[in-house]
């Protein structure tokens, strides 16, 4: 390499360099932004209902869900803005992070970073039903954390499991049918977070259609069976839904109604009840 050819690459560099900075910079003022933002938005009563609703957060402000929304929808989506604020580690800033993060930039690898993080219901299924399950690896996810140890990261499988069954409109029966085999063996877990993860994910699978209707309730015939406390208790309230004279109905009219099968997939209703649990 020549003297010039020297001099122009070390201005790329410097260029490069610069950029960078900048984007950094950007991104510094994005985090200091927000975080004024949540301060502002906090309430009291907001931050009462974190208890309420079971709920024990780091360090958090106070923020309602509604409010999330809105400084979401202002910031738009922004992958590197929604790494800068998980790692502040606060409790909304990273329920921001996820509505504002971009699915199709979403490693595998900052999936399990962020999995690890969970450390109550609301991120868990939060970041499950507005993001990963969004990723080309949403699926690989809900078989890897089907069998973790910590108990948010185990339900982070069974919530994925559940978002996908609402959402992934392209998916095959098949894959359901492996997830109902990860919920038989998941539905032993007798902690609270996890089995009611798991309740979530049999009852919806089989609200997704008929046919997996029929699989769901055969293997919540068996859990309601088991000598697992646990098990019984998602086996049983899974029979009682997936049986009831409502959700049959539903799924008959899925069937001589292939928009109204898309429009009841769409409803999420289920999901929501759980999402506020």
């Amino acid at each position: 390499m020549n003297a010039n050819e020297c001099r122009a690459s070390g201005e790329t560099q410097d260029m490069t360099d610069t950029t960078t900075k900048k984007k950094e910079a950007r991104t510094d003022d994005g985090v200091r932004a927000a975080l004024l933002s949540l301060e502002k938005m906090s309430t009291t009563r907001d931050l009462d209902n974190l208890a309420r609703f079971g709920i024990t957060a780091t360090r958090p402000f106070g923020v309602s869900m509604a409010n999330l929304k809105l400084l979401a929808k202002r910031l738009g989506p922004n992958h590197e803005l929604a790494a800068a604020l998980w790692d502040t580690g606060r409790y909304e800033a990273r329920m921001l992070a996820t509505l504002i993060d971009e699915p199709a930039r979403v490693t595998a690898a900052q999936m399990e970073r962020w999995c690890r993080d969970f450390d109550n219901w609301g991120i868990c299924d939060t970041a499950c039903f507005v993001l990963f399950d969004r990723t080309p690896h949403a699926w690989a996810k809900v078989s890897e954390w089907s069998d973790r140890r910590g108990e948010f990261a185990k339900r982070a499988s069974f919530a994925l499991l559940a978002c996908l069954a609402l959402h992934d409109k392209h998916a095959a029966d098949e894959r359901f049918i492996e997830g109902l085999r990860l919920i038989e063996q998941g539905a032993t877990d007798e902690r609270n977070f996890v089995k009611k993860g798991v309740s979530w994910a049999i009852r919806l699978v089989g609200r997704r259609n008929s046919t997996l209707n029929d699989a769901a309730v055969i293997v919540a015939r068996r859990l309601s069976d088991s000598g697992n406390a646990a098990a019984r208790w998602v086996g049983r309230g899974a029979v009682k839904e997936l049986t009831s004279a409502a959700v049959r109905s539903k799924l008959a009219g899925r069937r001589r109604s292939p928009s109204g099968s898309k429009a009841a997939a769409s409803s999420g209703k289920p999901t929501r009840r759980r999402i506020r649990e």
